[in-house]
């Protein structure tokens, strides 16, 4: 677990399934992926959240604003997949549902999942990337301190050519930086 200011990163609970599946069958929350996912998909997901932590000892948590909302999103770190342009590395990862947007929430949290990637699991870099016109994720990885080079902006493998998702950024963050 890891706490903040105002937040608390922890690790997930069954009761937080019916509203991880709520935020990520949001249309507007998830309008810089694919698509919503199903109740299904949802579910699988975060089980394979929890299997990235047995397996590393680090992932994504749940997020909860104590005296806000027992769950506003999930933050944190996983490693990139293999067929991934910046493969191998880990990558910061932040999805908030909408009540809790422009809040300086992400930032927040990110920061915290960030500096226990640097401390804790003493990586040397972090990565974040997202689809060119996700400015909001974007913003958040430039308040983060992290640097893009437009030199290393990539189609993404997953999204099909053409997509108007399919062209992403890429930012990292050295431990030092």
């Amino acid at each position: 677990m890891l706490t903040t200011a105002r937040l608390v990163l922890r690790h997930w609970r069954e009761d937080d399934l019916d509203a991880v599946a709520a935020m990520t069958a949001d249309p507007v929350v998830m309008r810089y992926f694919l698509h919503a996912r199903s109740r299904a998909q949802s579910d699988a997901w975060v089980a394979g959240v929890r299997a990235h932590f047995d397996r590393t000892g680090f992932g994504i948590w749940a997020v909860e604003a104590p005296g806000v909302a027992a769950f506003i999103g999930f933050v944190g770190l996983s490693q990139v997949p293999a067929d991934m342009p910046s493969a191998p590395s880990v990558e910061a990862v932040w999805t908030l549902d909408r009540p809790y947007w422009n809040r300086g929430y992400a930032s927040e949290a990110a920061r915290a999942a960030m500096a226990d990637g640097f401390t804790r699991l003493g990586l040397d870099e972090i990565v974040a990337f997202t689809t060119v016109v996700n400015t909001p994720s974007r913003a958040v990885m430039e308040r983060l301190g992290m640097v893009r080079d437009p030199t290393e902006d990539f189609d993404h493998p997953r999204v099909p050519a053409g997509h108007r998702l399919a062209r992403h950024v890429l930012y990292r963050k050295k431990r030092d930086a």
